[in-house]
């Protein structure tokens, strides 16, 4: 059953000259614009990934379920390119009406909600396995260091010369050097299996970004310029929101999310210590 009203039970306002556009209110105008395209708020939710009730409270003019003035005027950007309107004026009538600034804060279960929370991959515990065997190598040449010196003071208890094979461990008692790391493609790569790390670039342009580890703990809040980068790490997971994921490159655990973000777009993720999947 669809939640959004059809383009026939839905009666368009009248149009409204470029002269007059200034006395429309912002969400009129995006509603107006909708219905022309014949479009319903499911077609627009569904194509923007704009919950549906936000996409009505913001053709209500109601901007508090956004979470903030960066969210409004990215859901409006949005918003406008899918009914195919000119964004820029839309968000000037906006910051002119309400004015802009740092986001409110929000309750962190609804910023949170999962919309892309991907299934965390279990493989088998290679560092139990690694530890067990080295601490069995170090047993070993233990063990063999003893019976050598203990050999070595029989020797000379019975005037006899120690031999130079009881007085050292033998060559293939040591223990084996652990292999190298492979070079990796990414800076982060070398970062630990058993931790999740995501790293965070603005490379086209500045971004605000909120990061918070798996207890809700905010990591950080606020405004990358572009050029800066932030890395956060946790155990389990990292929670993300972008305010312009079209304006970053993001990093998971040494590799990088190929996502074809638009500009202007918000985006909300989760990562875990198996992501990604691949790429």
């Amino acid at each position: 059953m669809s939640i959004g009203n059809s383009p026939e039970d839905e009666r368009p306002f009248e149009d409204v000259s470029e002269e007059a556009r200034p006395s429309v209110s912002v969400g009129r105008a995006l509603r107006q614009a909708r219905i022309a395209a014949g479009l319903t708020v499911d077609d627009v939710s569904t194509a923007t990934r704009v919950r549906i009730a936000i996409v009505h409270a913001i053709e209500a003019d109601d901007f508090a379920p956004c979470g903030g003035d960066v969210y409004a005027r990215g859901h409006i950007r949005t918003l406008a390119r899918a009914v195919d309107l000119d964004p820029a004026p839309l968000i000037a009538q906006y910051e002119a009406e309400h004015g802009g600034g740092r986001p409110a804060p929000t309750p962190a279960a609804p910023l949170f909600e999962a919309e892309r929370i991907r299934p965390e991959r279990r493989g088998p515990n290679w560092t139990a396995a690694m530890v067990a065997a080295i601490v069995v190598v170090i047993g070993f040449v233990g063990f063999t260091m003893v019976k050598g010196d203990d050999g070595g003071k029989a020797n000379v208890a019975d005037g006899a010369t120690p031999s130079k094979s009881a007085a050292s461990p033998t060559p293939k008692s040591e223990k084996p050097a652990e292999p190298e790391p492979e070079p990796s493609d990414s800076a982060i790569a070398a970062a630990p299996q058993d931790k999740v790390t995501v790293q965070v670039s603005a490379a086209d342009g500045r971004s605000w970004i909120s990061a918070k580890d798996h207890n809700g703990r905010l990591l950080f809040d606020g405004l990358l310029k572009q050029g800066d980068s932030k890395t956060f790490q946790d155990s389990t997971k990292i929670n993300l929101v972008l305010g312009d994921a079209g304006a970053i490159d993001l990093f998971v655990n040494g590799k990088k999310i190929e996502d074809d973000w638009q500009p202007g777009a918000v985006e909300r993720l989760t990562y875990t210590k198996g992501d990604p999947q691949a790429g």
